[in-house]
């Protein structure tokens, strides 16, 4: 198993050491190759029972590193927000790419055992379908939001009761901007019905672009740099807008001084 990421004072920032001579002249080879023998492992471990958190975060850790051994720049901030709070919580977070799909349980997992709302159509995805069933993720449709939230509010209030944490990415579809207006307040809704805290998440994970034939499996850009920044926990009160503005505000901010478009 891996260590979790070694942080000073909250921060992590890779080693400009990392990279392998291969990744400046085959970013994405140099990631993709050992990224598919991870997910390949992870598969193979699986068998009949569900992945354990240790080996579910191990495995995401892994497809980190490969990123950053890429050439890929990254930086977390804020790790204590997630590692200090106590129990369960709901993690809030925008959607840029398949990126943080992938490494985000890495992050988290030594401090919290998690799983994802995710879209259906993940689990028509060979090998992934079974990892992330394993997980026993949340699965929403995008096709009717009354009953997507219903599934999210009472599957995630179980799951938070068993020790779970959930991850929701409340946008619609993942999107190199930020429009404030198509964030909704799943998330919020769920911390508010369990009674947990909530973390914010602002991330910019753009150097792993989007497909021409293939969404998922985009090319690797190590001109530009990976940044996860987990805010301060929140506890809801009364219906939990004030909390969807703050969770907003500290994306927005986020972001705009990582060079994105908000709005």
């Amino acid at each position: 198993m891996l260590e979790p990421l070694r942080d000073l004072n909250g921060i992590y920032r890779s080693s400009d050491k990392k990279a392998i001579f291969l990744s400046k002249i085959f970013p994405s080879l140099s990631f993709y190759a050992p990224t598919l023998m991870t997910v390949l492992r992870a598969y193979s471990r699986i068998g009949r029972s569900k992945f354990a958190v240790y080996e579910w975060s191990s495995s995401c850790l892994e497809v980190f590193y490969h990123l950053e051994k890429a050439g890929v720049k990254t930086e977390v901030l804020g790790l204590a927000n997630i590692r200090d709070v106590k129990g369960p919580c709901v993690i809030v977070a925008n959607h840029m790419s398949s990126l943080e799909t992938l490494v985000l349980a890495g992050v988290i997992g030594p401090y919290k055992d998690s799983t994802y709302v995710v879209k259906s159509s993940l689990l028509k995805i060979p090998v992934l379908n079974t990892i992330l069933r394993s997980r026993e993720v949340i699965v929403v449709n995008r096709v009717n939001p009354r009953e997507d939230l219903s599934t999210v509010l009472n599957e995630g209030t179980r799951k938070i009761s068993e020790g779970k944490s959930i991850v929701v990415f409340p946008q619609s579809s993942r999107s190199l901007d930020f429009n404030s207006e198509r964030f909704n307040t799943i998330g919020v809704k769920l911390a508010r019905k369990a009674d947990v805290p909530v973390v914010p998440i602002a991330l910019k994970t753009d150097a792993w672009q989007s497909g021409k034939f293939v969404k998922d499996l985009g090319r690797i850009n190590p001109c530009s740099e990976v940044h996860f920044a987990f805010g301060e926990p929140l506890r809801i009160k009364g219906n939990g807008r004030e909390e969807h503005r703050q969770i907003v505000e500290f994306i927005c901010k986020h972001l705009a001084k990582w060079g994105v478009e908000t709005n």
